[in-house]
């Protein structure tokens, strides 16, 4: 079990798979140009969050290369040895599982200023896959460098427990809609979520370009593909949203917050 989500295989056959493969290494590519955290549009957003002049300086010649991941290609898969952190600069990604013995399970969708490969830390392995949903950029921080810097950096130490801490409260909201809210509610808690995350950007948190397909949506919520459809057609039905295809306007941003937080009603 994966963010609360159950697979239709046993435990053993899950570790069996994330044994296979350990020797097919995608190599990191990193492009060859610097990258200043001090110019990023995304900082506040991003690892640095709350970082002074001086800590900025220490902390740059650390994030010393991105990467260009195109649409559909893996930033890390299952199983490759656990290197570095990315922050994600431009973009969108999805992390999965894919058991050979079920469908692919998607645990989680991340964008610009969020930081993906936290997977890998316990093991040194990466346990998730992890593919651009749209052609996107990627710093490239080393973990090993990134952890000696922390010992000198507190505030750096502490945006990495904040970071962590923030996957911690998201698995925890997942599991609670996959345990107790029906179709309606899962879909409004993502959609008000997505619109929250985008907001905190500088984004439009109204209107919503979907990178993701509705199967992956259902595989992150529980759901299947047909009930996903029903759920858009009933919050659009009932004046919540407005759905063209992956365009989605929120409406009714009061009733999207009701129906996606039903126990604080």
């Amino acid at each position: 079990m994966v963010n609360g989500v159950p697979f239709p295989c046993s435990i053993l056959e899950q570790a069996a798979h994330l044994a296979d493969g350990v020797d097919n290494v995608v190599p990191i590519h990193p492009s060859p140009f610097k990258v200043a955290c001090a110019s990023c549009a995304v900082r506040e957003v991003c690892l640095p969050l709350g970082f002074g002049a001086d800590d900025l300086r220490r902390f740059d010649p650390l994030v010393a290369r991105r990467r260009t991941v195109r649409r559909f290609e893996a930033l890390y898969r299952s199983g490759e040895p656990f290197r570095a952190l990315f922050a994600v600069r431009t973009g969108f990604f999805k992390s999965s599982l894919a058991p050979k013995c079920g469908r692919e399970q998607v645990t989680g969708f991340q964008m610009a200023g969020e930081v993906l490969g936290f997977d890998g830390i316990a093991s040194e392995r990466h346990t998730t896959d992890a593919y651009a949903l749209e052609d996107s950029q990627v710093c490239v921080i080393p973990y090993f460098e990134l952890e000696t810097l922390s010992r000198d950096m507190p505030e750096l130490q502490r945006q990495l427990h904040r970071i962590m801490s923030r996957e911690i409260v998201r698995d925890h909201a997942v599991m609670l809609l996959l345990g107790s809210m029906r179709a309606e509610e899962r879909l409004a808690a993502f959609i008000a979520n997505l619109a929250d995350r985008l907001r905190a950007r500088g984004f439009s948190g109204s209107r919503l370009v979907l990178r993701m397909t509705r199967e992956e949506i259902g595989s992150y919520l529980g759901l299947k593909l047909e009930t996903v459809s029903r759920a858009f057609s009933r919050l659009q039905e009932d004046g919540v949203l407005e759905v063209r295809q992956r365009h989605v306007t929120v409406i009714d941003a009061a009733a999207l917050e009701r129906i996606a937080h039903p126990l604080a009603n």
